[in-house]
């Protein structure tokens, strides 16, 4: 097999299984389908962003094949990467996104094409249905502008879980009901005198720069510079019986700092960067938070989501 020429750019193109795909091809969901055939309001839109997911497949496989690329289409996002690629597209939004940047180390950048922008916020995305033939062009010529984002790390009682966070992590009572009880310390930089606080919430949510527009910000967070390297912890809805306000309701820590967890509670959760990746946490257990040495090389990303060049 001849192998391609150094100068012709390698792309991996992840893309995304959408949810008509999954509930009305792969598994034929009889509760589904008749929906659909009501046109009920629940799934209006369903077949809709499923068709504009295929049109920009179609018209992410045209543009690389029109730039000479050797590129491989790999359909989940979730999958293992194997080789070594000048380039990562995704094709869906900013969950596919999420889910590939889990595979990718700070060396290989990723450009992120919103399949279905009428239905999806897509921040992370920075080439749509339509840009998809100019925003490679320029991510192969190298003036898309490139973001370097940091990455949070997550270790439970001493090991690793993820080292390459994104987003954001939720910590919180097995049953989303129950009330979490835990005690948190925040050490803002290294030899800092930690600051503690036993308290009990509906959880936190903790994440670095780039989940902060999300969940945090929904959370009563504020809006981190995407650049930043500090990491921001938020309680979500804390319990203040007495009416005095928990002194660690909210904050950040600087980029060798780190927010420590003590679970009060026989069976709670963290979640990572969504729902896919969870893991149990039991009563004593500690968690360690703090930004990770693998930050993550993003194209064409703006505060506001949309389009950059150098």
């Amino acid at each position: 097999m001849k192998q391609p020429s150094p100068s012709v750019p390698r792309v991996l193109v992840l893309v995304k299984r959408t949810s008509y795909r999954t509930m009305v091809e792969v598994e034929k969901d009889a509760r589904v389908k008749s929906l659909l055939a009501k046109s009920d309001p629940t799934v209006k839109f369903l077949r809709r962003s499923h068709e504009h997911h295929e049109e920009t497949r179609r018209e992410v496989r045209s543009a690389l094949a029109e730039l000479g690329a050797v590129a491989e289409f790999v359909d989940g996002p979730r999958t293992t990467v194997v080789g070594a690629f000048d380039l990562v597209v995704t094709i869906g939004g900013d969950g596919t996104l999420l889910a590939a940047s889990h595979r990718l180390g700070p060396d290989t950048p990723i450009l992120g094409v919103n399949s279905a922008p009428d239905h999806s916020v897509g921040f992370f995305c920075a080439a749509r249905k339509g840009s998809v033939l100019s925003m490679l062009s320029a991510a192969f010529d190298g003036t898309l502008k490139r973001t370097i984002l940091s990455r949070m790390r997550v270790d439970l009682n001493g090991d690793c879980l993820h080292n390459r966070v994104l987003n954001d992590a939720l910590f919180c009572h097995t049953i989303p009901a129950a009330t979490s009880r835990y005690i948190l310390e925040v050490t803002n930089e290294p030899g800092d005198a930690p600051a503690v606080e036993e308290q009990r919430s509906s959880g936190l949510w903790i994440g670095p720069p780039a989940g902060s527009t999300a969940a945090q910000r929904s959370a009563g967070g504020r809006i981190l510079p995407l650049t930043s390297h500090k990491i921001q912890f938020v309680v979500r809805e804390p319990y203040t019986p007495g009416g005095v306000p928990l002194r660690l309701a909210a904050g950040t820590v600087e980029e060798g700092g780190s927010i420590l967890l003590r679970s009060k509670m026989r069976e709670a959760k963290i979640f990572l960067d969504g729902h896919h990746i969870v893991h149990d946490v039991a009563m004593g257990d500690v968690i360690s938070l703090r930004r990770s040495d693998e930050t993550l090389t993003v194209l064409g990303l703006t505060r506001n989501g949309r389009a950059s060049s150098k």
